[in-house]
């Protein structure tokens, strides 16, 4: 199984080349996509042919996680005779927000099978070699984490999507698996109300789980990254890295 980053930004950035966030997970000839998020459209395109994802997975109803849906949905609209679709799983009312962003009703429609997510294992065709699994997280009224494996029982890929409390992550890491995690306030404190994680809550994690590795993304501007990765590597005795565009790992 592998991860290629595609975008790794916060909802705003004055890192240059930074996007929002998309990680496309590869499996033989399966490809998913978590997130897909402002400005990450053109290095899907680079990294593999969008129309031939099995599907995408939104963790929650925040542009900077799901905006560039709307490129996609014109690609596979505009770009095919007869145009083609690409499942969608996100919180419920994704297609409406993208309808109303549009002010066109049916506009996902019209190349996105749109599904509401569900705690639990995703069952669909096309998944052949990946097992996905959602796990509501602490941050919008409807957010989620995923966990990805190349079959059941097997070391994973555990994505923290948008996330406040790090324990809601804890039930579905297994050890050995690579923790993808959202590290917005870096080393510093997270302020009341902010429903994001910091550096210390990261590496605790990631220490009582027994993760084989972890990965850092959506770092807020303003945040030291070297203090940010040290500060994980104070409570984590293993592996620590902050990711951007073009990093790519295999689990």
């Amino acid at each position: 199984m592998q991860l290629t980053v595609l975008g790794a930004g916060p909802a705003y950035t004055n890192r240059p080349g930074a996007t929002g966030a998309a990680y496309l997970i590869r499996s033989g000839a399966t490809a998913i996509l978590l997130d897909l998020g402002q400005g990450s459209f053109p290095r899907l395109m680079a990294a593999v042919e969008p129309s031939e994802l099995a599907a995408v997975f939104v963790s929650h109803l925040h542009p900077d996680h799901f905006i560039d849906l709307v490129p996609l949905r014109h690609y596979l609209r505009y770009e095919f005779d007869p145009g083609r679709r690409v499942r969608v799983f996100g919180p419920s009312g994704l297609d409406d927000r993208l309808d109303c962003l549009l002010g066109q009703p049916g506009f996902s429609a019209e190349g996105l099978d749109v599904s509401a997510l569900a705690v639990g294992s995703v069952s669909i065709d096309g998944l052949d070699g990946l097992e996905v699994e959602a796990q509501l997280v602490t941050h919008t009224q409807e957010s989620y984490g995923f966990r990805v494996a190349p079959e059941a029982g097997a070391r994973g890929l555990v994505y923290s999507g948008d996330c406040g409390r790090a324990d809601d992550l804890a039930p579905f890491i297994q050890p050995g698996d690579v923790l993808l995690s959202e590290v917005s306030f870096g080393p510093g404190p997270v302020p009341q109300g902010a429903f994001h994680l910091n550096s210390a809550a990261v590496g605790e994690l990631a220490s009582s789980t027994g993760v084989g590795r972890v990965l850092l993304t959506h770092l807020q501007m303003g945040n030291d990254e070297r203090a940010t990765v040290e500060a994980v590597r104070a409570r984590f005795e293993g592996p620590v890295e902050l990711v951007e565009p073009g990093t790519q790992l295999e689990i």
